[in-house]
């Protein structure tokens, strides 16, 4: 049976680029909608404060939701390190294989950062495999300007 997304010959990781950002974009609208009532679209970065006022909220809610909106600061600092990885790593030539393993690779990270950040951490003993799993994205990064660099230099050594 064919498989439905062939990564071997279908370049897939520069589509990975907006699905990044959506997966950044997946917290954010969490914690605006737990936020409920005190979720101001005029002013959303007020939430956080008008959350801490509203002595009727649940405190273990609002530390979920803190924990979301930091979730997604944390996906937006990696991906422009992340879109450009891609794009270098297109430019240079790798092998499309390695580039859809790599930028599904990252994709899973994320989904996995933020499962564990805003979900599982209520257990603050999950806070090491949030780091654990953070780091592996970061790395599958390294590795999309690692295997660029390699295929740039090979090139020039010829």
């Amino acid at each position: 049976m064919a498989s439905l997304i062939d990564i071997n010959s279908t370049n897939w990781s520069l589509y990975s680029i907006p699905a990044a950002f959506a997966l950044v974009m997946i917290p954010h609208f969490y914690a605006n909608t737990a936020a409920g009532k005190n979720y101001d679209l005029a002013n959303p970065g007020k939430t956080l404060e008008h959350l801490a006022k509203d002595t009727t909220f649940n405190k273990a809610a609002l530390a979920r939701i803190t924990r979301a909106k930091a979730a997604v600061n944390n996906g937006f600092e990696t991906l422009a390190f992340f879109a450009g990885g891609v794009v270098a790593a297109n430019a240079a030539g790798v092998p499309t294989a390695k580039l859809n393993k790599l930028a599904l690779g990252y994709l899973a990270s994320r989904v996995l950062y933020n499962y564990v950040y805003v979900i599982l951490q209520d257990n603050k003993k999950f806070a090491g495999l949030r780091s654990l799993i953070w780091i592996v994205g970061v790395s599958i990064i390294f590795a999309l300007y690692i295997s660029a660099g390699n295929l740039l230099n090979a090139k020039l050594a010829l």
